[in-house]
């Protein structure tokens, strides 16, 4: 080697040194300060990085021959050996491994023999064969140390459990790292007879490379730590090693041949550059090569928090269970879910008519207290337009990503078991939420978590909206069907009215017995006008009701309901607070009949069902408390306003609907709140006749002005 290269080596190895020199200087700070004070390995890591830094220290300032050099040396790779010691008591495997003692002592006595190496060296070799022969020895021991490091260590790594990996996986890797190269080093010095020029230069990466992993390695947060590129940089990395380790072998080869003396050797190595390129050309840009590069990475290689394939056959397995005793499909959605964050419990929150969001369904999760409106539509608009999934626990610390902490409701922020909120997005139209409960190991939404659960949430919504298809078109059936026979019934009942009005009037024609006359004229006449207002009453029967309005005590009607119910079932005005509502009473009437006979079927004969009539101002209210059986979320949503569903083993299914299809007819509103085992809460709210009076004036007031404006 010439003297100019040697130059540039020196130079090399002195800033690589000095590189390492800083480096472990500045990782035997951080174990000092940061690493974990639990550790075993913790002091012999500091005292280990310590000789490591002042080693790379010497070699920068005296060069890799230098007598000290080589005791500090020693002394480094004893304190490394007690590392690894303590790594074993770290496992708890120092006492249950009988040879580990021994071996680390046979090691620290091989290590203590190259100081009574270097001093036999520098006293008694005044000849080159004794430096030869000291150098051969001193080289071999330092193999055979570096040699026993790698067994105790693939010993300690290779019987580890899996906790205990993750905990010093990065110290074991750089352990591996020192010791592979140290192996190396000396091998080749060994072969040689002197120490290489470049290994020894290029050693001070090692040491670079060793501070920060132990560094990493010290601390329990560390163990955690993984490195995770993206697939795309992964696929990219391995292409290139691959082009590269193609090059060299193709090289290799071809040097080979180059060796064989001889025009034939030479020609033989032409056609193999020229093959081994062609073949290069052909082979390396091929699809089918980059295929199978990509799976044996994705396989192998690549590293997900989730297995997509297990999820989604998962996934698919949750939502296609069926039978008798599976779950609804709202609580298999909350499931399907769930089960991809390990989530114990959820919640499903679905829009009503009044655009706010309602608990529509419950999955193991029965201890927590929701609203009767859940959410506002306001946060549902901001997840509709965002598309994103609310961490609550982000949302607590203070942090405001989207601007939803103002518009999340109070119940969910404050509970702390709520952890995330997922949108259910469906063409872009927010069909539902599903609230996640937190896990029982505790942890923090990803990424990774955040992607999977939109994509699931997009899933489930299209399932969700098939669904509600699926039923309005069953409604609209039973609707069709129901019509059909209504007709047939009302023409049967008008035939049978139009024969008994007849009848009455050629009875009327029988003067000559006045008694019967009169007698079947009174029950005809009955029977006539019981049939008549029955087909005013099927007549009016829909969901449009009556346009009649007129002004009246809310009050009045309720007790009036009251007091038919009095032979039957208690039933008790509460409070009657006055308030005049501008509706129809009949058809207030008729609803109120229709929620008061729901609340005495599902009370005991013993409680009794109570009205309660108020007002604030706006709106006039009448509640219709019973203290039955209640109600289940997933009824409320999916049965109570829907015709033909009854949880009545006789009931047709169709008060309730028509209940509120006559409120919502007067423009008023029904709402529900139940709890199952506790009761049920009826609640009508009518506007007041003032109030009614006073938007009407401001209405017709506004369409004047704008007619004015517009002359």
């Amino acid at each position: 080697m010439s003297s100019a290269a040697t130059d540039i080596w020196l130079l090399t190895s002195f800033a690589l040194h000095l590189g390492g020199a800083i480096a472990c200087a500045l990782a035997a700070a951080w174990v000092l300060h940061r690493g974990d004070a639990d550790r075993p390995d913790g002091g012999a890591s500091v005292a280990a990085l310590g000789l490591t830094a002042l080693s790379c220290g010497l070699i920068a300032a005296l060069g890799p021959a230098a007598p000290l050099v080589n005791i500090t040396e020693g002394v480094r790779n004893l304190a490394w050996i007690l590392v690894l010691y303590r790594l074993f008591v770290a496992d708890g495997r120092d006492r249950s491994m009988a040879p580990i003692r021994p071996v680390i002592a046979a090691l620290v006595f091989v290590e203590t023999m190259q100081l009574l190496l270097l001093l036999f060296n520098l006293r008694y070799a005044n000849t080159p064969e004794l430096v030869e022969l000291a150098f051969e020895v001193s080289t071999t021991l330092r193999i055979l140390v570096a040699i026993g490091a790698l067994v105790l260590l693939h010993n300690l790594y290779g019987g580890a459990s899996s906790a205990s990996r993750q905990a010093f996986r990065w110290s074991a890797a750089g352990l591996a790292m020192l010791w592979l190269y140290e192996l190396n080093y000396q091998t080749t010095a060994y072969l040689t007879g002197g120490l290489p020029t470049e290994l020894s230069a290029l050693r001070g990466i090692v040491f670079m490379a060793l501070g920060p992993l132990m560094a990493i390695g010290a601390s329990h947060a560390g163990g955690k730590l993984l490195l995770r590129p993206s697939r795309k940089v992964t696929f990219q990395t391995l292409s290139l090693l691959l082009i590269g380790g193609y090059l060299t072998i193709m090289w290799t080869i071809s040097e080979s041949i180059a060796m064989q003396r001889g025009d034939l050797a030479r020609f033989t190595q032409v056609a193999f550059v020229v093959g081994a390129s062609v073949f290069a050309i052909l082979w390396l840009p091929s699809k089918r090569l980059r295929g199978w590069l990509r799976v044996t990475m994705v396989k192998h290689l690549f590293q997900h928090r989730y297995d997509y394939r297990a999820e989604w056959l998962r996934f698919t397995r949750t939502l296609g269970q069926g039978g008798e005793n599976s779950h609804s499909l709202y609580e298999r959605v909350i499931q399907a879910l769930a089960d991809i964050t390990d989530s114990p419990a959820g919640l499903l929150l679905l829009p009503n008519e009044h655009g706010s969001y309602e608990l529509a369904s419950r999955w193991q999760w029965r201890d927590i207290e929701v609203p009767a409106a859940a959410m506002s539509g306001q946060m549902a608009a901001l997840l509709e337009s965002g598309s994103f999934v609310v961490d609550l626990d982000d949302v607590r610390k203070g942090n405001n990503r989207y601007g939803e902490a103002a518009l999340l409701p109070e119940w969910l922020a404050a509970d702390e078991s709520v952890w995330a909120l997922v949108p259910l997005l469906h063409f872009d139209k927010l069909t539902g939420v599903v609230v996640l409960s937190r896990p029982l190991a505790p942890r923090n939404l990803d990424w990774e978590d955040f992607d999977l659960l939109r994509v699931v949430g997009q899933q489930v919504a299209s399932y969700i909206a098939e669904q509600a298809g699926h039923r309005a078109l069953m409604e609209s059936a039973r609707f069709e069907e129901f019509n059909r026979r209504i007709a047939f019934v009302m023409h049967d009942i008008k035939n049978l009215a139009s024969q008994l009005t007849l009848l009455a009037r050629n009875a009327e024609r029988h003067s000559d017995n006045p008694e019967f006359r009169l007698d079947m004229l009174v029950t005809l006449r009955k029977s006539a006008d019981k049939l008549n207002s029955l087909l005013a009453r099927l007549g009016r029967y829909g969901a449009h009701g009556s346009d009649r309005r007129e002004t009246f005590e809310l009050a009045k009607v309720a007790k009036a309901v009251a007091e038919q119910y009095g032979s039957l079932h208690p039933v008790q005005v509460i409070h009657a607070e006055s308030c005049k509502v501008l509706a129809d009473p009949e058809a207030l009437e008729q609803a109120l009949i229709h929620l008061v006979q729901n609340a005495v079927d599902a009370s005991d004969e013993k409680f009794p069902v109570m009205l309660d009539v108020s007002t604030d101002g706006v709106m006039g209210r009448v509640d219709v408390i019973d203290s039955g059986s209640g109600m289940s979320p997933e009824f409320i949503r999916n049965g109570l306003f829907k015709p033909f569903v009854s949880s009545k083993n006789t009931g047709f299914g169709i008060g309730a609907f028509e209940a509120r299809e006559l409120v919502m007819a007067m423009g008023g509103r029904l709402d529900v709140e139940s709890r199952e085992g506790l009761g049920t809460r009826f609640a009508i709210q009518l506007p007041l006749a003032a109030a009614a009076d006073l938007l009407a004036r401001t209405e017709a007031r506004a369409e004047t002005n704008s007619r004015t404006e517009v002359a």
